[in-house]
This record gives structure tokens, sequence and C-alpha cells, in this order.
């Protein structure tokens, strides 16, 4: 499984990128379900960029609504007003009529510049979102990479472990074995009475069972005899 090195590599990431759509990241709860696979750090810097982006996109766009609806007050309450003059000829209107219009003008002002700026962020919020997922991609990655390391490393101990347990089971059946043989002799050459004498404390049936024939029929040394005592 190969790492993502080196900042050329998500340059051309990024650039294999260009032209697919992307959901955002930071809003798609997968997402931050994974990031707790993998952890958040690395990535929180760029995640926080992109909400504040989304927010400010969000606001842009409620208060763009906001302003148009207000500019759709502002020239209905003018021309209002305007109808009035010149229907009663009532001057003091028109200072409310200039109040009106600078208002009117500032919303006009407002909605250009949002509609500038509305034009850029969609642009930034997806570039964002594409630098987010390389990273978290390459974050996915060097945690697998570990991870593969790792049970590579516990794989090969379980080897060796196993290796070394067949050995040891294998001398302590030859141990057995030995002491059997031995006591056999020493009933055959000594006979029962001599060795009784010396006998007293040793009995190898007692503290070793016979023998198994192999590895695999040895039984457990601490599991218990299902026969009844009589």
């Amino acid at each position: 499984m190969g790492r993502f090195d080196g900042s050329k590599k998500q340059e051309a990431f990024m650039n294999a990128l260009q032209g697919k759509n992307i959901p955002v990241l930071t809003l798609d709860n997968k997402w931050y379900r994974l990031l707790n696979e993998v952890g958040r750090e690395e990535v929180k810097p760029l995640e926080e960029q992109l909400n504040a982006l989304l927010k400010r996109q969000g606001k842009m766009n409620t208060e763009t609504k906001d302003i148009r609806k207000l500019k759709k007050k502002l020239m209905k309450d003018i021309v209002a007003m305007v109808d009035r003059v010149e229907e009663t000829g009532d001057k003091t209107l028109e200072k409310n009529i200039e109040t009106n219009k600078r208002l009117l003008e500032e919303c006009n002002e407002k909605l250009e510049a949002y509609q500038d700026e509305l034009k850029d962020v969609p642009r930034e919020i997806d570039r964002l979102n594409k630098q987010l997922m390389v990273m978290t991609m390459q974050q996915c990655y060097e945690t697998m990479q570990e991870n593969t390391d790792s049970i590579q490393e516990i794989s090969g101990w379980v080897t060796q472990i196993r290796i070394e347990l067949k050995k040891r089971l294998i001398r302590k059946q030859e141990m057995e074995q030995k002491n059997h043989d031995i006591y056999a002799y020493m009933h055959d050459i000594f006979g029962a009475d001599v060795v009784n004498i010396f006998d007293m404390r040793y009995n190898p049936d007692e503290h070793y069972p016979k023998p198994a024939n192999k590895i695999t029929d040895i039984k457990p040394e601490n599991e218990a005899d299902d026969e009844p005592s009589k």
C-alpha cells in the first residue's frame, strides 16, 4: 500500500480531480466518523477554513435575499411618495424620498459586492474541498499502512510463538518419556522392592501422565479427570 509522499504527488492528485464533482466533506457525517478512525488534527485547519467559507456563503445568500426584499420595498415607497408629491405638492416628502434613494443605492452596492464575491466563493469551496479530500485520503492510507505494518509484525510474532510452543511441547514430551523410561529401567534392574525403598516421594505417574504418541494428543495439565474417583 503506497504512501502519499511530497507536495508533487498531492499536486498530481489535485490535477486529477479537476472537473470532478466532489460533495462537500464537512457536510457529510460519514466523513466525521472516518476522521474518528484516523484522527483529525492534520486536517482540522483546512476543515475550519472550509466551514468558515461555507458559513460566509450562507450568510451572503441570506443577506442577498433580505437586501432584495428591502430594495423592492424602498422602490415601492419611493414611487408612492413621488406620486403623493405630484398629487398634493407636499415638499416635506422629498427628504424621505432622498433618504430612500440613498438606502436604495447602498442596497445596490451591497448586492453588487455580494454577487462578485459569490461568483468566487463556489470555486474556492471546491478547491478547499478537493484539498481536504486529498489530505483525508493521505491520512487514511498512512493509518492503514501503519496498521498493516503492525499486523505483519504481530503475525510474525504469533508464528514464532507457535514454533517455540511446538518445540517446547516436543521437549516436554521427550522429558516425560525419559522419566518413564528411567523409572521402568530402575524397576527392571533393581526390582520393585528396592525402588520402592527410595521412591518415597517421586511417582512419575503422579507427576507426569503417560506420554502421548502425538503432540495433539497431549491433554492440558490443568484439565480435570472426567472419571469419578472410587
